[in-house]
């Protein structure tokens, strides 16, 4: 009899995880084909939790989604990631966007402007440059959201 409800209950895990994972808001993230700290990003965000969907697009592509979503240059960087209604441009820590999530402050997203050595996916052994996390707010000013040393 422990073997049978053994089996029944390992079958029936599954279905009780799938509302939590649908739950969760996917990552969509365009970034440039070639890119490879973009691609250390996207598995930096994998790696803690998030379900990413990853376009690789043309330069012209990218430049149009950031202009559609209000990035200036100023706060521009290398990949734009969009999730629930905001943008992650940059290398964005993950506890930064889980933060965000959480909060759900009124406006249009995160940026880490540049490609700071230590961010996620730009990691040089131990080379770290302190950074801000910017929170872009709807007017197109900003405000530091983290700071990371």
């Amino acid at each position: 009899m422990k073997r049978r409800t053994l089996i029944l209950a390992a079958l029936g895990t599954p279905f009780l995880a799938s509302p939590l994972i649908a739950a969760a808001p996917g990552l969509s993230v365009a970034k440039s084909p070639t890119c490879g700290c973009c691609a250390a990003w996207v598995e930096h965000m994998q790696a803690a939790g998030f379900v990413v969907d990853v376009s690789d697009v043309s330069q012209q592509a990218l430049w149009a989604l950031k202009d559609s979503l209000s990035i200036t240059p100023e706060i521009s960087s290398c990949h734009t990631a969009q999730i629930a209604g905001y943008f992650v441009e940059g290398h964005v820590p993950a506890s930064d966007v889980a933060r965000l999530l959480s909060e759900r402050p009124d406006a249009l997203g995160l940026s880490v402007p540049g490609m700071p050595i230590g961010s996620p996916g730009m990691e040089m052994g131990t080379q770290k440059d302190a950074y801000d996390t910017l929170l872009v707010m709807r007017d197109g000013t900003t405000q530091v959201f983290q700071s990371h040393a």
